[in-house]
């Protein structure tokens, strides 16, 4: 397929439980729409059959391509990234593993809500939006990061770190040919660059599932975030990202 209107990136680390439930959501989803649309696995040092179970699903969806990680090297980010430049689509979209938001909810991200935006993030803090069986304390571990992303990154923002994300080619291309992070901190670092590139950034509000398999640490996430923020602001100005 050469330039599909869409691009789904999906990072996987140790998801072929979940891998299949969620790709035949995606699936009756496409299957609605009007536009073709290609979707790209990313596995990341999996300890599972999550790259076996990928490349049997990519033998069942003729759209779907299985990318795998350079051995030692691990995150999110840089699954993310391997992701996003190797896809086509006009526009590209990262879709974390367990579909905590309804795939169908992507309508909301595409044109014409995107009409005049380059990027277009989820949002559970937004007005509007809603978290379902989330337990209190992991919503206090998620406004402790946010408040560290807006006083020592971006203040514009009411949530950098949810997992679904939209970007034009014309803008993913640019931002993620100059990522860094692997880590924790790739979402603070994109959206960072964006910014200050005077790119056009919108909230959507979204229903978000809890997902009580998250691996989220309070304390050592935080901590990780900061030298992260830090090292990001370090690299704006000593011009690393051009």
């Amino acid at each position: 397929m050469s330039n599909p209107f869409l691009s789904i990136v999906i990072p996987a680390h140790n998801e072929a439980s979940r891998l299949p439930p969620s790709l035949a959501q995606i699936d009756a989803f496409l299957q609605t729409q009007p536009f073709e649309a290609e979707v790209i696995i990313v596995e990341n040092g999996s300890r599972d059959r999550t790259y076996e179970v990928a490349l049997d699903c990519a033998g069942e969806y003729p759209y779907l391509s299985v990318i795998q990680s350079p051995n030692n090297f691990r995150g999110k980010g840089l699954a993310v990234k391997q992701g996003m430049l190797a896809a086509t689509g006009d526009w590209r979209f990262i879709c974390d593993a367990d579909l905590s938001m309804r795939i169908d909810d992507l309508v909301k991200f595409l044109p014409p809500e995107s009409n005049g935006y380059d990027i277009v993030i989820a949002s559970r803090e937004a007005p509007g939006a809603a978290r379902v069986d989330e337990p209190e304390y992991r919503h206090i571990m998620g406004r402790v990061a946010t408040f560290i992303i807006k006083v020592a990154a971006i203040r514009e923002y009411e949530d950098t770190q949810c997992g679904f994300k939209l970007f034009s080619r014309r803008v993913a291309e640019d931002l993620f040919s100059v990522q860094r992070m692997n880590g924790i901190g790739f979402d603070v670092e994109l959206l960072f660059i964006a910014k200050r590139r005077g790119y056009k950034v919108k909230e959507v509000p979204i229903t978000w599932y809890y997902d009580p398999y998250s691996t989220m640490r309070l304390w050592d996430d935080s901590i990780k975030l900061l030298r992260e923020i830090w090292e990001i602001r370090g690299n704006w100005r000593r011009g690393v990202y051009g």
